[in-house]
C-alpha cells in the first residue's frame, strides 16, 4: 500500500515538521511493516510551468516526425514572449494547455534543462510529459494535456503536486485493513495520540424499493449488497489533475473519470466498488455461483471458464463479472465514445474464502480481491457507495437517484471475554487496567467490565478473533521496543533423553574418528534405488511419497542414509578432495503398509490422546540411523611411514565405533547384501531382548554401484541402526573399572574350516574363558598350503586379569585351553601346529 503523505494529512492533523521519515518510524514502531519513504520531486527544480501552444510548424527532411512551437509561458521567461521550443510528440494541437520546463530547471535523474540548437532551430525548453516528470504512466504515453481552464504561467510544480513524500507499506495478510487511507490514518493518529477524521463518517440514506432490483442467491458468499445509480453524467467529463495523481502515488493509472472515482474511494475507504454501465445490463443484478463450465469474458479481454465455487454477478443473460475480482467486459463503462451517462454503483461484501479461491483458481489477482481475500470491512459498504455517488455528482455534474438498494444478512458484532491482566502476562510487562482499555479503545474496541473485559471487536478487524489477538494489540501500540529482554526459566528436571544423548555421543564419536559429517535432504527418487542394486522386493524400495515434493526427482522420502551420502562423497570428488570419510545421523523413513489416514484435527482446542494416537499411527516407522562413506587414503603417507587406502575393515571398524557409545558388542558375519560387494559385505548383528538382532552393514560396495553413481574405486559404507543399539545397551555407560594387577596375556591360534565365521570362535573363545577374560582380539588371519584346503587360521590374543589378585601362569594358561577347548567343540577349531 503506497500512502501519500499529503493525502494521509487530510485525515490527521500532523504537525507541519513530521516527514516521512518521521510517519516512518512512529507506524514502524506501531507494528505497520514501512518499507521506504519514496521522496517525489526531491531532486526537481523549477522553472516549470504552464503553457499554451500558440503554433506549430512541421519540420520535413528528418527521419520521424518533428515539430517546431511557439508557447506562451505568461511571463515565467521574464519577457512574456512566447518561448520557441522543439519537440517530437505529436498529441497536442495549438490551443492546448501543456506543461513546460524552461531552460535552467533540472528534472528528476538530475536532467539539467539549457536552451540548446537541434534540427535546425534553438529549442528554448521542452514540452513534458509524465515519465520525464517522474509521474508515472498516465496511459496517455504522450505529453501532459492540461484542462483549458489553468492559465499560461501557471506554477505546475504546484498544480501536478510533483513534491510529495509516499510510505510503501507492506501490508501483512492479517492487517488487511491497513490497505486503505482510512486504516493506515487510523494507525497514525493512535500513533501520535492525534484525534481521526474518518472518511466514512457520512450520512447515508437507507434502503428503499425504488433502487436497481439486485437478488442475492448465495447469502454465505455474500453478505452485504448495496447499489446506488448516477444519471445525466457527462460525456466530456475527465477526472481532475488531483485525483489523477493521488492515484498515480498510490501506485493506479487513472482511465476514465468513473473508474478513477471507484478506484479512489477503494485507496480511501478500503471497499472495492465496481461501477456498470446501466444501459447494457439487462434485468436485476444477481449473485450466485456459477455452473460449471459457464463463460464470462472480463475487462482484460481473456474469456473465462468458470467452476462451480466461483462467485459470480449476474444479470438476465447471465454472469457479468467475477464478484470480487475482476467485472465483465459485457457490461463495461464505455470511455472511448463517451457514451455512458448511468451508471450502477455495487459496493458488496463477500467471502474472502471464496475471493481468494477464485483469485488463484483463474490465476487472476487484482486490487479488489487483494483486500476482500485479507477481509473488508462490511460496514463500510454503503459509506463507500454515498462517497462515489458523492463524487460522480460533483465532477461528472451526474444526479443521484432516490433508490438505494441494500442487502444484508443479519449478524451480531464479534466479542471477546479477556482478563484485564492477560497482556501483562503475555508481555511480563505490568500494563494495568487502564491502559489496555484505553488501547483497546484506540483500535475501535468497545470495552466492558473491570477484571475480566468484555470487548466488542469493531467490524474492520476480522483479524482479532480470541484474548490473545487482543493482548498483540496492546504490545505492539505500547512498542514492542518497550519489552524487555528477559530469559525463559525453564522447569527443573528436563534434559536430553537417553536417545538424545546417544545420538550426540555417536556423532561426537565419529568425528574423533576422523569422520566429517554431512547433513543431506531427507527426499529420494526409485532411480537412485536402481543405482544401489536393491532388488524389486527389497523392503527400502517401499516409499513414503510426498504430495507437493520439493523436486519432482526426489518425491519420495528416505528409506536408507546412503543416498545422499554418497551423493556428497561424488560431489566432493569431483571437486578435488579425493580422501573423504563422510558420516551423518537422522531418521528414515519405513511404512510397514499398516498405517491408517490421518485426521484433519481441530485447531481450537488441543487434540485429545486419541487424536494423537490416530496421527501417529497414520505414521511410517522412522528408526533413527548412523551411515559412513569412505574413499581414498584412510592413513596418508609421510615421513612417519606407508599410508594406506580406506578399505572394508574400516568401515567395520566404524559400526564398532557406533556400538561402544552405546555400550555393546557387535558380532560381524559375512554377508550378501545391496549395496556391498558381496564377497567384501559385513553383517552387524547384536543381542535385543535375548535374540540376536541384524542392526546393520557395513563393507566394500559392489563395482557396479560404484560406477552407477560415478563414485570413486573401492568405495566403502557403513549403516546402522541406533534404535536397537540403544535397546540392546545396558542404559547409562558405565565408568571401566581399573584393576591394580598385572595381565596376563596368552595368544592362540586356531585352524578352521574357511566358511567359519570368525565371530563365532570369538564368541567360544569368550564364553569358554570365563570371568577372568578381560579382552580378545584377533590379530591375524591366515591361509596357505600347509593349513590344507578350505582351511585358515585365525589367531588371538587373550589378557587375563583377576580383581583380587595377580594371576599365576597356571591360572591363565588353564582360562586359555578352557576356551580352546569350547571353541573346538563349538566351530571344529584346533590348535594350529
Amino acid at each position: 500500500m503506497r500512502v501519500p503523505l499529503s493525502w494521509l494529512r487530510e485525515y490527521v492533523d500532523l504537525p507541519a515538521t513530521e516527514t516521512g521519515r518521521d510517519v516512518q518510524a512512529r507506524l514502524v514502531s506501531a507494528g505497520l511493516e514501512v518499507e521506504r519513504v519514496e521522496q517525489l520531486g526531491a531532486d526537481l527544480k523549477g522553472p516549470l510551468v504552464v503553457g499554451k501552444v500558440l503554433t506549430i510548424e512541421e519540420l520535413e527532411g528528418f527521419k520521424k516526425p518533428i515539430r517546431f512551437c511557439t508557447v506562451d509561458v505568461g511571463t515565467a521567461n521574464g519577457t512574456g514572449e512566447p518561448q520557441e521550443i522543439v519537440c517530437g510528440a505529436r498529441n497536442f494541437a495549438v490551443g492546448d494547455k501543456v506543461v513546460v520546463v524552461l531552460p535552467g530547471a533540472v528534472l528528476p535523474g538530475d536532467f539539467a534543462i539549457a536552451a540548446r540548437k537541434t534540427y535546425g532551430h534553438t529549442s528554448h525548453g521542452m514540452i513534458c510529459s509524465g515519465d520525464e516528470l517522474g509521474m508515472g504512466d498516465d496511459g496517455s504515453g504522450g505529453i501532459i494535456v492540461l484542462p483549458p481552464e489553468h492559465e499560461a504561467g501557471t506554477d505546475a510544480i504546484e498544480l501536478l503536486e510533483l513534491v510529495d513524500e509516499v510510505l510503501d507499506i507492506a501490508v501483512t495478510p492479517d492487517r488487511g485493513y491497513a490497505l486503505s487511507m482510512r486504516g493506515v490514518a487510523r494507525e497514525t493518529a493512535t500513533a501520535y495520540g492525534l484525534p481521526l477524521r474518518d472518511p466514512a463518517l457520512l450520512d447515508v440514506p437507507g434502503p428503499n424499493a425504488f433502487g436497481h432490483p439486485v437478488q442475492v442467491s448465495d447469502p454465505l458468499g455474500c453478505d452485504r449488497f448495496t447499489a446506488r445509480t448516477v444519471t445525466g453524467l457527462s460525456p466530456e467529463a475527465r477526472s481532475p489533475i488531483w485525483l489523477q495523481r493521488r492515484l498515480q502515488k498510490a501506485g493506479m493509472r487513472p482511465i476514465s473519470l468513473a473508474v478513477d472515482i471507484t478506484n479512489y474511494v477503494m485507496l480511501e475507504l478500503g471497499q472495492p466498488l465496481h461501477a456498470y454501465d446501466r444501459s447494457r445490463i439487462q434485468g436485476a443484478i444477481g449473485v450466485r455461483r456459477a455452473e460449471q463450465g459457464e463463460k464470462l469474458t472480463t475487462l482484460d479481454g481473456a474469456k473465462r471458464t468458470l467452476d462451480a465455487e466461483d462467485l459470480v454477478i449476474t444479470d438476465d443473460r447471465g454472469p457479468i463479472g467475477l464478484a470480487g475480482v475482476m467485472g465483465g467486459a459485457s457490461t463495461e463503462i464505455d470511455d472511448t465514445e463517451g457514451t455512458t451517462t448511468e451508471v450502477v454503483v455495487e459496493a458488496a461484501h463477500f467471502d474472502p474464502v471464496s475471493i481468494a479461491r477464485t483469485a488463484r483458481r483463474h490465476k487472476l489477482a487484482s486490487e479488489a480481491s487483494r483486500r476482500f481475500e485479507r477481509g473488508v470491512d462490511p460496514e463500510a459498504a454503503a459509506a463507500a457507495a454515498q462517497r462515489t455517488v458523492d463524487l460522480l455528482v460533483l465532477l461528472a455534474g451526474g444526479t443521484a437517484d432516490a433508490g438505494v438498494t441494500q442487502i444484508s444478512s443479519p449478524s451480531a458484532p464479534h466479542t471477546i471475554t479477556i482478563a484485564a491482566n492477560h497482556p501483562d502476562r503475555v508481555a511480563g510487562v505490568d500494563y494495568g487496567r487502564e491502559t489496555v482499555v484505553r488501547r483497546l479503545q484506540e483500535v475501535g474496541c468497545d470495552v466492558y467490565g473491570q477484571d475480566e473485559l468484555i470487548v466488542t471487536v469493531p467490524s474492520w478487524r476480522p483479524d482479532l478473533t480470541d484474548p490473545n489477538d487482543l493482548a498483540e494489540e496492546v504490545i505492539r501500540l505500547e512498542g514492542y521496543e518497550n519489552l524487555p529482554s528477559t530469559l525463559p526459566r525453564p522447569p527443573a528436571g528436563l534434559g536430553l533423553t537417553d536417545r538424545q544423548r546417544l545420538h550426540r555421543r555417536v556423532g561426537r564419536a565419529l568425528a574423533g574418528a576422523g569422520y566429517v559429517e554431512a547433513l543431506n535432504y531427507p527426499f529420494i527418487g526409485a532411480e537412485v534405488l536402481d543405482q544401489l542394486g536393491l532388488e524389486a522386493d527389497d523392503p527400502r524400495r517401499t516409499l513414503v511419497t510426498l504430495v507437493n515434493p520439493l523436486s519432482d526427482e526426489e518425491p519420495a522420502m528416505r528409506t536408507t542414509l546412503l543416498p545422499g551420502l554418497l551423493g556428497a562423497l561424488r560431489r566432493n570428488d569431483g571437486r578435488g578432495s579425493h580422501d573423504l570419510a563422510l558420516f551423518e545421523t537422522g531418521l528414515v523413513f519405513r511404512p510397514t503398509g499398516r498405517e491408517t489416514r490421518a485426521e484433519r484435527l481441530s485447531v481450537d482446542r488441543r487434540p485429545t490422546a486419541e487424536e494423537i494416537a490416530s496421527i501417529d499411527a497414520a505414521l511410517p516407522r522412522q528408526p533413527r540411523r548412523a551411515a559412513v562413506v569412505l574413499a581414498g587414503a584412510r592413513e596418508q603417507t609421510g615421513w612417519w611411514g606407508k599410508g594406506r587406502p580406506a578399505d572394508w575393515a574400516d568401515a567395520v571398524e566404524a559400526a564398532r565405533t557406533v556400538a561402544r557409545e552405546a555400550g555393546v558388542e557387535l558380532t560381524v558375519r559375512g554377508d550378501r547384501h545391496a549395496p556391498w560387494h558381496p564377497g567384501r559385505c559385513a553383517a552387524l548383528y547384536v543381542t535385543v531382548d535375548g535374540e540376536e538382532t541384524l542392526v546393520g552393514h557395513a563393507g566394500e560396495l559392489h563395482p557396479r554401484v560404484i560406477k552407477a553413481l560415478h563414485l570413486p574405486e573401492r568405495s566403502c559404507a557403513m549403516e546402522i541402526e541406533l534404535d536397537l543399539l540403544e535397546r540392546a545397551g545396558a542404559g547409562a555407560l558405565a565408568a571401566p573399572r581399573i584393576s591394580t594387577f598385572p595381565v596376563a596375556t596368552q595368544d592362540v591360534a586356531l585352524v578352521v574350516a574357511r566358511e567359519v565365521p570368525a565371530a563365532d570362535v570369538e564368541a567360544a573363545l569368550r564364553e569358554g574363558a570365563g570371568e577372568l577374560l578381560e579382552s580378545v582380539r584377533l590379530f591375524d588371519v591366515y591361509e596357505g598350503e600347509q593349513l590344507g584346503a578350505g582351511r585358515k587360521s585365525l589367531a588371538y590374543a587373550l589378557r587375563f586379569r583377576a580383581v583380587d589378585r595377580t594371576l599365576t601362569v597356571d591360572e591363565a594358561s588353564a582360562a586359555r585351553d578352557a576356551a580352546v577347548v569350547l571353541a573346538g567343540e563349538r566351530t571344529g577349531a584346533v590348535l594350529r601346529g
